[in-house]
């Protein structure tokens, strides 16, 4: 399979460019129908003309509809790869592709639009594998960067022999190309403060303040943070809104933290320790999103062996604190392999990019991992 690998591989990176330039000129974060609406139907373009096109109910209401691209196959195999096509960047932040040396910058690109470029080039690659699958899916997504509630997809891809998600790709310590096979599990945690307001000057003591209340609850949930304890806990307040005006005790506010462990329930457990009401003032704490971790170093393990072979070089399996919808489907499909995508950096931030170089070489990782789903 060399020559498959190496043929597809400098075709992908051929038109990469081109079509990263398309998916991120629309800018889509998450929740903006129109603009998500928009970058499906270039994505939809630029999927091979022989993929059956679908649209399925997202998993967050009021967002457009997820895109799937089915190739069906004469073999037995089914092989699922995985993107999303939503950003953070809000419209008046967006930036198109620019060109800068080896930096291809704009909003998205790293997270995830080149890798859904990839995903779309395997996809086309497939065409010439029909014999070797029943099918091949690329499930696009419209909220996996803000999605609160449970993700519905999983149930339809049960049973599958791999899912190939494309986050952003990397390097080991030692320059080799790594995936990634291990992700924490991650919980947004909410916390509302309920207090009652007074004068800060004349009757201070009157009122309850929920600004103080929300930063005992802040302190509660940072003393958990731990990243190299047993369960590699991270717990970090990230938002506090409270009060209005400079000269009244807040009656309320809010507070955001995130989250992330090896497993759910450590993450669960900090809700418990975070006090009931700190000086009157009564704190109400939810977790909003709860996503699974995942652990495929095992199942994974023969597919990565097989895909270095067919590579001629290593493919090293690697962990990631971030979230992602691999994660989602790793219980269900052992085989779950993510960060197929090209390498870069700045993921939510305004210097984010793509590196040029990494094209080829991670289009080259993805269809060898694909092989070997598929040769399994």
């Amino acid at each position: 399979m060399a020559d498959w690998i190496d043929t597809h591989a400098a075709s992908i990176a051929r038109r990469a460019v081109r079509d990263l330039e398309a998916l991120v000129g629309v800018s889509s974060p998450s929740g903006d129908v129109a603009g998500a609406e928009e970058a499906i139907a270039i994505a939809a373009a630029l999927a091979p003309a022989e993929a059956e096109v679908s649209r399925l109910p997202c998993s967050t209401a009021r967002h457009a509809p997820d895109l799937l691209l089915r190739l069906t196959g004469t073999g037995s195999r089914r092989l699922l790869l995985l993107g999303h096509v939503d950003t953070v960047i809000a419209h008046e932040h967006h930036r198109a592709l620019e060109v800068a040396g080896d930096r291809l910058n704009g909003s998205g690109t790293v997270d995830m639009k080149g890798g859904v470029v990839l995903a779309l080039g395997v996809l086309r690659a497939l065409l010439d594998r029909t014999a070797d699958f029943a099918a091949a899916d690329l499930l696009l997504v419209c909220d996996e960067e803000w999605r609160t509630g449970d993700f519905g997809h999983t149930g339809r891809f049960t049973g599958y022999d791999a899912c190939l998600c494309f986050e952003a790709g990397e390097l080991d310590a030692d320059g080799d190309d790594a995936v990634i096979v291990r992700r924490k599990a991650a919980g947004t945690l909410r916390v509302r403060a309920h207090g009652r307001s007074a004068h800060s000057g004349a009757s201070p003591d009157d009122g309850r303040n929920a600004l103080l209340a929300l930063a005992a609850a802040a302190q509660a949930v940072a003393a958990h943070h731990a990243p190299t304890g047993p369960q590699r806990l991270t717990a970090v307040p990230t938002v506090l809104h409270s009060g209005d005006a400079f000269n009244v005790v807040p009656a309320a506010g809010e507070l955001t933290c995130d989250l992330r462990a090896d497993a759910l329930a450590s993450i669960e457990a900090v809700v418990d320790t975070i006090p009931a009401e700190v000086g009157g003032a009564t704190l109400e704490p939810a977790i909003l999103r709860r996503w699974p971790g995942m652990d495929a170093r095992e199942p994974a393990a023969g597919l990565l062996a097989r895909a270095s072979a067919a590579l001629g070089r290593p493919i090293i399996a690697a962990e990631r604190g971030g979230a992602s919808d691999a994660s989602h489907f790793a219980a269900t499909i052992p085989q779950t392999v993510d960060g197929l995508g090209p390498r870069g950096g700045g993921a939510h931030a305004p210097h984010e990019h793509v590196l040029a170089s990494s094209l080829p070489t991670r289009a080259a990782v993805a269809l060898a991992v694909a092989d070997a789903a598929l040769s399994a």
